[in-house]
């Protein structure tokens, strides 16, 4: 594959997550979108989500920041490092109420990987707020 292909395939991991967030569906996310060991960097905290039954989110759960939470958008998703079982995207992130006004904006590094046969999401360091 070539890189644009490889970035293409990753990226549909990128937006098949965040689908199955605005459709409220935690086990497509668990099931397809990520990949266990999962990890996540938030503020000061790091999150280690060995298999699916670790996945909390926060988001879903509308608990803190996000408790009028209606919907997320990709502001951008710019592949910053490729290579044949993995990419790193520098991601933007936005928060919307049910009225679309937003929440907040959120920089992001997700780190995407080819493993049993399929793209997803193993990895993410983020600026969002819980």
């Amino acid at each position: 594959m070539t890189d644009a292909e490889i970035v293409q395939a990753a990226r549909v991991a990128l937006d098949g997550m965040m689908a199955a967030l605005n459709a409220g569906d935690g086990d497509q996310i668990k099931q397809r979108w990520f990949h266990f060991p999962h990890v996540r960097f938030q503020g000061d905290k790091v999150h280690i989500m060995n298999t699916a039954d670790d996945y909390r989110s926060p988001v879903l759960a509308r608990q803190g920041a996000a408790r009028e939470w209606a919907r997320s958008a990709w502001d951008y998703a710019d592949p910053i490092d490729v290579g044949p079982e993995k990419v790193h995207f520098r991601v933007q992130f936005s928060r919307y109420r049910a009225d679309g006004s937003l929440i907040g904006s959120y920089k992001s590094l997700y780190i995407v990987t080819f493993k049993d046969s399929r793209w997803a999401i193993q990895g993410r360091s983020t600026w969002a707020v819980e």
